[in-house]
């Protein structure tokens, strides 16, 4: 039942040979929820996938499925009596073989054919099982690796960034018929991503990774608007940092006075996404003036990089905003206003360099 934990990780560690690469990982995924691990290369996301897969041994910590202790660094469920589905990458498919064969490969004979025919209509893919993968476009082969992970019913599933290797349309079209699939099937489901688009579209929930540890893991809507430090705001898009002074429910910024999106505020650091500075003809003592660096034509709006005018320790070196109207040119003069509320950042973070603000 959704809302009942399914996996349960803790305190996990995992090393490769003396690296230490997962350090006291804490992280609860709800079954029938799709979740996605987000983080940069190199961060231990797919380390975190092999150990719950079983492939890669922990070396303290627990790793628990429906109540079931799979690893605790002492002993372990091998991999193929965890009941975990797990699609690669590249899909990995049999090349020799028929998508058909590929979707029932493993599963016992008694029932095999009715599982791959229900298989083949939860993917989309019927009328395809006897071609070979090779006559298969990517996207169908990802899912055919899709069917075939889901047919002998897993407990939960496991995708280790599968639409990378796909073109951008694709990608985009692909991501949202497997997160429907999944959803249809009631599966809970586990993606590893470091393509922030990808996350927000897909989960229900978004563990945020750094370091071998996952650092903040919410809803998209709550990461996106309140993350908890600088590494995270970014991590889900672009962010202006700015330095502030608490007041009464607000604080004082180089924008003047700004709410809050929670709690009180203190000296320190507050974020504005892009899409909450606007320009305006009337400057005041609300408005920061700068100059326009860079334009970008994104299709659906601008992104526009402006550098301020006037030396201010509360403000970062560069300002982002999005506009769709036609944007300032390069090389002029803008006066910005942002529109709150602002979020607060955690302390940890609130030492950051000026120069280092919003880069």
């Amino acid at each position: 039942m959704t809302g009942q934990p399914g996996l349960l990780i803790e305190q996990l560690e995992a090393a490769h040979g003396r690296d230490l690469v997962l350090t006291g990982l804490d992280l609860t995924v709800d079954d029938g929820a799709l979740a996605c691990v987000l983080g940069p290369s190199g961060c231990g996301k797919s380390t975190l996938l092999r150990v719950v897969a079983g492939f890669h041994c922990a070396t303290q910590g627990r790793v628990t499925l429906h109540g079931r202790r799979l690893d605790d660094g002492r002993t372990r469920v091998p991999a193929e009596r965890r009941r975990i589905g797990y699609v690669p990458q590249d899909g990995a498919l049999f090349p020799h073989l028929t998508v058909a064969a590929n979707i029932g490969f493993g599963l016992p004979r008694t029932g095999r054919r009715e599982r791959v025919e229900d298989m083949l209509e939860l993917v989309g893919l019927d009328g395809l099982a006897d071609r070979h993968p090779h006559q298969l476009s990517g996207g169908q082969q990802q899912r055919v690796a899709l069917a075939r992970a889901l047919a002998p019913r897993p407990q939960l599933l496991l995708l280790d960034e599968p639409f990378a290797a796909l073109d951008a349309a694709l990608r985009t079209e692909l991501r949202s018929e497997v997160a429907a699939t999944l959803r249809r099937a009631g599966a809970t489901a586990i993606l590893v991503t470091h393509d922030v688009d990808e996350a927000l579209a897909f989960a229900d929930t978004i563990a945020v990774m750094r370091d071998g540890r996952i650092v903040q893991a919410d809803t998209p809507d709550t990461l996106y608007h309140r993350p908890a430090d600088a590494g995270i705001a970014r991590a889900l898009g672009e962010a202006n940092l700015l330095r502030c002074k608490p007041a009464d429910g607000y604080v004082i910024t180089a924008f003047g006075p700004l709410p809050l999106t929670t709690g009180t505020g203190r000296d320190g650091v507050v974020m504005l996404r892009p899409h909450q500075l606007r320009t305006t003809d009337e400057p005041g003592p609300h408005s920061v003036r700068a100059r326009v660096t860079a334009c970008l034509f994104r299709g659906h709006d601008h992104r526009v990089v402006c550098a301020p005018e006037e030396a201010c320790p509360d403000l970062p070196e560069r300002l982002v905003f999005y506009t769709d109207t036609p944007p300032p040119a390069v090389g002029s003069e803008v006066h910005l206003r942002a529109q709150g509320p602002a979020h607060p950042l955690h302390t940890e973070i609130w030492s950051v360099p000026t120069a280092a603000v919003g880069r």
